[in-house]
């Protein structure tokens, strides 16, 4: 019955998606899109399609809870520039009508000095953006799995807060004789309760997002690809001050460049691999066209877009620890703690 009431609600709530837009810079909490698995940032993308022992990809898609996550925990801390702080938590319990797990992400940007418009110091002042909340999954069958999430968000910017909600559901195929599992999600629907004194109400950054992953039989290598953005075709920067130039030497205009149908399909999908040495050590690789194309730098790209990760299993805990580079003037660095606290109970004799 809890199975069936789960999957009405997933049903009443994706309908949201219609009826809600996406303009980057104009949305409310839009740190919800922010990176926070450090074996995501390593893959270059959210992970939403492996559904093994990393209790970690379950926060972005709470349809891979699955019994190898009951008692695990999870600490994720990226190490940013200037002192900003982000972090996730996680814990997973089982129930008689599933899997829960609790999930705190938060971004904490430090201490400023407040100035008044003459630049006379005023007060100091803090900065944080959070999310609270639920994620819960449960298979139906042996190849399906459904699960989903609500969350209370928070954001407290000086002396300006604003308060939402919004909810994460999702499902997932494994097959059953094959190493391919499949899923689909749809993040961020939900609603901006409070908004900041003297601001108009926001639409949250709703996303669909469709992955897939597949280990190959005969070779240690698992190759991963995520379809982001899918609600939305052109997601592709455009400046809208820019003019047609006329070319010095024949007078033709040049129209403004614009992205065509190859870039806007190219920047909707991201790539993976991961080398996995054996049971206690893997690699990870990945690439993501869209971040390359907003963030390199035009004269010197370099691995603007790409990441790599690396993952070791100590006998407790596992470390992973991954870096996802922004452009040549700096990368993003990510470390991930986990562990089962059953595993920490002393065996008795």
């Amino acid at each position: 019955m809890f199975k069936t009431i789960f999957t009405l609600t997933l049903l009443c709530f994706s309908h949201t998606l219609f009826s809600q837009t996406y303009n980057f810079g104009l949305n409310s909490f839009s740190f919800l899109n922010s990176m926070y698995s450090a074996r995501s940032a390593g893959l270059g993308s959210n992970l939403i399609s492996i559904s093994d022992k990393d209790i970690g990809l379950t926060v972005e898609n709470p349809s891979l809870l699955n019994e190898d996550h009951v008692r695990g925990f999870q600490l994720n801390q990226a190490l940013l520039p200037s002192g900003v702080q982000v972090g996730m938590l996680c814990y997973a319990f089982k129930t008689k009508v599933g899997i829960f797990s609790p999930v705190i992400r938060f971004q904490n940007y430090g201490g400023f000095d407040g100035t008044d418009e003459l630049g006379n110091p005023t007060n100091k002042f803090s900065a944080i953006d959070y999310s609270l909340g639920m994620n819960y999954g449960t298979a139906i069958g042996k190849t399906i799995q459904i699960g989903g999430g609500i969350y209370l968000l928070g954001s407290h910017l000086e002396v300006y807060s604003s308060l939402g909600i919004h909810a994460t559901m999702g499902a997932t195929f494994t097959h059953p004789k094959q190493p391919f599992s499949a899923s689909f999600i749809i993040k961020n629907i939900g609603y901006q309760l409070f908004t900041y004194e003297g601001s108009s109400r926001s639409p949250l950054p709703v996303e669909v997002q469709s992955g897939m992953s597949y280990k190959l039989k005969h070779a240690p290598f698992r190759i991963s690809l995520l379809g982001h953005h899918l609600n939305h075709w052109k997601i592709l920067y455009e400046n809208p001050n820019l003019q047609p130039t006329i070319d010095a030497l024949s007078g033709d205009t040049i129209p403004v460049p614009r992205p065509g149908f190859g870039k806007h399909l190219a920047s909707h999908f991201s790539y993976s691999i991961e080398l996995l040495a054996s049971d206690k050590l893997e690699f990870r690789t990945g690439f993501d066209y869209f971040r390359r194309e907003q963030m390199k730098l035009i004269d010197r790209p370099g691995l603007s877009g790409f990441s790599f990760g690396l993952g070791v299993q100590l006998k407790k805990i596992k470390f992973d620890y991954g870096i996802m580079i922004v452009s040549v003037a700096g990368a993003n660095h990510y470390l991930g703690i986990s562990t089962n606290i059953d595993s920490w109970k002393k065996k008795r004799f």
